[in-house]
């Protein structure tokens, strides 16, 4: 009896789905959004090691009450947004969470709680130019991701916000560098100097 392609092309994905959940593989497609993610930022472009983020975040108040009575803590990550991900295939997006290259820069882990949650974060001082979104896993007693939420849309476009990345030049260092210049220059002078009252006092 011949077989369908549909009938293979659905045959081929259960068992992939089945391979990927034993295997402990979790789909972001799979988790429900569960919080709500806001992040507070000055105006403009914000300057790595230098400015601040303040996320706050609560319970989505359309789940039904009780549905976050497995959440154990909350995982915050600082993403890239779909235009610093054109061309850039490490940082990938991958439905596989363990695959998935959005979120590689780890903010905190903090105790869930459904309401009242603050957390100010300075950019850490190696964070990469590009723009970004925040997001926050829920995570199960066992650490695995089971909701989220994110202070951008689903298509990654509204609240966005620039990051600039520390230059490799620092101000400190730019000064001892003049500083050293002058002593040089003076020391030159000196020498000089030294070297013409030593020829005058020879004669």
């Amino acid at each position: 009896m011949a077989i369908s392609t549909r009938a293979i092309f659905v045959a081929t994905i259960v068992i992939c789905s089945f391979l990927a959940v034993c295997e402990g593989e979790i789909l972001f497609s799979t988790l429900k959004k569960s919080l709500e993610v806001k992040a507070d930022h000055k105006a403009g472009v914000l300057m790595a090691g230098e400015d601040a983020l303040t996320l706050k975040w609560s319970l989505n108040n359309t789940l039904p009450a009780g549905s976050d009575s497995g959440y154990k803590s909350v995982k915050l990550e600082l993403c890239y947004a779909p235009i610093s991900q054109k061309d850039r295939a490490w940082r990938k997006t991958e439905d596989h969470l363990k695959k998935d290259k959005t979120c590689q820069f780890k903010i905190a882990t903090v105790p869930y709680k459904s309401s009242n949650n603050n957390y100010n974060w300075t950019i850490k001082r190696d964070i990469p130019t590009a723009t970004y979104f925040v997001r926050a896993y829920v995570l199960n007693g066992n650490g695995e991701e089971i909701g989220y939420g994110q202070n951008t849309d689903d298509k990654k476009v509204d609240n966005l916000f620039s990051i600039q990345a520390i230059s490799g030049r620092h101000a400190t260092l730019d000064i001892c560098s003049v500083v050293f210049s002058a002593f040089s220059v003076v020391s030159l002078f000196a020498f000089f100097y030294m070297e013409k009252r030593k020829a005058r006092a020879g004669k």
